[in-house]
């Protein structure tokens, strides 16, 4: 057993923790990624005194079109109005800030194609969205209904998306009826649910009524152009990191679009390949809602979609994005992403303040070791550092947790959320010294 404490179980709600101040700030020094050896959970230090706990707690709460296999292109003007951007407003009813609210929490903090105007959640009305997620106002408000957002809206946003992702994949009753009516406003529809709206006849009835567009964005390929794995990821020759974790909903595109941004701002040329309907919408040039593939052809499509990038773009670096967790008994997805995308670097993302994975209260969360242990075994790879989802933890806990992961597991820790992106670059540039070189000719 781990000497660093699990949280009490809060595990529905991300923490609505802003950046700390610029003294909690230091940042240690990288250190070499140690392998764990596979099979065995045998912790490298006693990191902790039996008797120690971390502090107490402060729990809280023109139309999108497909321009080659699952490469989207970001519209920059609105269908309404070619002056100015596309706008959108996104529903996320009793669900913003939560987990499953993630693809609403996602455009709020990330997104490349929208202006995102507001949100919809009437328990938290009257809020600022950035303030509800991380402590730092955006102007973005939440809203009551969909009346209060139009309300509050110049003209009619170009889009209605709907931004939650429920386990069950699929549309309620009423929801069905406030899609219904976003339609007949005039509103395009993002739809990340595994429910096709583009299947459905009463939608696309309506849709054809009022010439709006449906984005079923979980939409797979035709069967017969799924392909199979081929083994052409040996021709991409820069480092591909996948950003993997601990459990679903747990920060991995955030870190991953966190990271890649910071990767860009220094020099870099940097491709993320989004494996997920939120990331789709965000914008991610590259990707696939790798959970609507057939699991025969899930290596083979990511596979593909990794090397058409790296094809077009010549990157220095591909990060991809992770999907559930390999240990995870109810998905299968981060098993394809291994095998498919072959990552020479895997950076994983963990939830100290967690005790059970979420939607499964009766299935206590992994250690971060154990998880290692698994992807090094399962496949050639290696993890290269860990980055915390700070829910239900306040800023000294994270401060207490990195220090005594680095301690344990021997490699460099950070949380991509609330500490400086610097870290994450350094935990990069430490595993890849050849990315540093590139930057070095790049600024001279």
């Amino acid at each position: 057993m781990s000497d660093i404490p699990q949280l009490p179980p809060q595990a529905r709600y991300y923490s609505p923790q802003g950046p700390p101040a610029v003294g909690d700030q230091t940042l240690a020094a990288p250190t070499t990624a140690v392998p764990l050896h596979p099979l065995h959970d045998t912790q490298l230090s006693k990191v902790l005194p039996s008797d120690t706990r971390l502090s107490s707690l402060q729990p809280a709460p023109a139309p999108l079109t497909v321009t080659g296999a699952f490469k989207f292109a970001a519209p920059s003007q609105s269908p309404h109005d070619p002056q100015r951007l596309t706008t959108a407003i996104v529903y996320c009813e009793a669900n913003f800030g939560a987990i499953d609210g993630k693809t609403a929490n996602g455009l709020v903090r990330h997104s490349e194609k929208y202006e995102i105007l507001s949100i919809i959640d009437s328990e938290k009305a009257g809020q600022d969205a950035g303030m509800v997620l991380d402590g730092v106002a955006n102007d973005i408000p939440v809203c009551h209904d969909l009346a209060d957002a139009l309300s509050r809206a110049e003209t009619l946003p170009d889009y209605f998306i709907f931004g939650m992702a429920p386990s069950s994949g699929m549309l309620s009753t009423a929801e069905r009826s406030l899609v219904l009516d976003a339609i007949g406003l005039g509103m395009n529809i993002v739809n990340g649910l595994h429910e096709f709206l583009n299947d459905d006849p009463e939608f696309v009835a309506a849709s054809s009524a009022s010439m709006v567009t449906m984005l079923d964005v979980r939409r797979p390929r035709a069967s017969k152009d799924l392909r199979m794995f081929s083994g052409r990821i040996a021709e991409v020759t820069c480092p591909r990191i996948a950003v993997l974790g601990t459990d679903c909903a747990i920060g991995k595109r955030t870190t991953a679009t966190i990271l890649t941004r910071a990767l860009r701002d220094r020099g870099l040329n940097v491709v993320m390949i989004g494996t997920g309907q939120t990331g789709l919408i965000q914008g991610a040039r590259y990707g696939i809602a790798l959970d609507a593939v057939p699991s025969q052809f899930c290596a083979g499509e990511l596979e593909a979609i990794i090397v058409e990038a790296f094809e077009a773009e010549q990157p220095d670096v591909i990060i991809i994005e992770g999907q559930g967790a390999l240990s995870h008994p109810a998905f299968s997805t981060t098993s394809f992403i291994l095998r498919g995308s072959c990552p020479d670097g895997v950076i994983l993302q963990h939830a100290p303040g967690r005790t059970y994975r979420c939607d499964f209260d009766r299935m206590a969360m992994p250690l971060p070791a154990a998880e290692i242990n698994l992807i090094q075994t399962f496949s050639d790879t290696r993890v290269i550092g860990l980055t915390l989802n700070h829910e239900n933890m306040t800023d000294a806990d994270v401060s207490m947790a990195v220090e005594a992961y680095e301690l344990e597991l021997g490699i460099p820790a950070t949380d991509a959320l609330t500490r400086s992106p610097d870290r994450l670059v350094e935990i990069v540039l430490g595993a890849f010294p050849e990315l540093g070189k590139k930057l070095t000719a790049y600024n001279q």
